[in-house]
């Protein structure tokens, strides 16, 4: 019996071999190697959210033109100057969402959800709340749903929402409370999650 050893991440090693290889090594790493749950000492230093935020947003906005597309729902009269007010709103959003990206990039700390978080941020943006990005990705939405004029991309700010607060916040806020302790709690009692 070989010692139990450390498998590569899911794929790594497959990628590079012939095709007709791969399944061989794979079923080779079957029956040769053991892994257990005992093998892993060390937790994913991650939030482990559902769907990446941007991905979310990107599947809310073409569902709801997609369904515009099928059947038209106007959001606004004829009468409203939707280009324009649908591009401020979407221009606030994108301006929070960038300056909550640069605040976290200065402090040292990442982004992206499924890299490890550094440093709790609890500056510029985020001394008014604990989302500004999402809060930002909400307004860009509102702001393309008044641009295209179009009911359906204002309807997805529903399901975004519930994926954003349920698959992606409550996973941050448990994984930063564990990695971080008193000082996020401390910080979660200060600022509000949205407004």
């Amino acid at each position: 019996m070989y010692p139990p050893r450390r498998l590569a991440p899911h794929g790594a090693a497959l990628g590079r071999l012939q095709p007709d290889r791969a399944a061989d090594v794979a079923q080779a790493n079957l029956t040769e190697t053991t892994a257990t749950i005992d093998d892993v000492t060390e937790p994913i230093d991650s939030a482990n959210t559902l769907v990446r935020p941007p991905i979310a947003w990107a599947i809310a906005f073409v569902v709801g033109l997609g369904a515009d597309w099928l059947y038209p729902l106007r959001l606004m009269p004829v009468s409203v100057a939707r280009p324009w007010i649908g591009s401020a709103v979407f221009a606030v959003g994108f301006g929070l969402a960038i300056w909550a990206i640069a605040t976290i990039r200065k402090a040292g700390t990442r982004v992206e959800t499924y890299k490890p978080t550094m440093s709790i941020v609890a500056n510029g943006p985020y001394r008014f709340t604990r989302n500004p990005i999402y809060i930002g990705m909400f307004l860009g939405q509102v702001g393309l749903a008044i641009g295209f004029d179009s009911l359906w991309i204002l309807a997805t700010l529903v399901p975004f929402y519930l994926v954003i607060r349920y698959g992606v916040i409550a996973r941050e806020e448990a994984y930063l409370e564990r990695k971080f302790g008193e000082v996020y709690l401390s910080y979660k009692s200060r600022v509000r999650r949205w407004l």
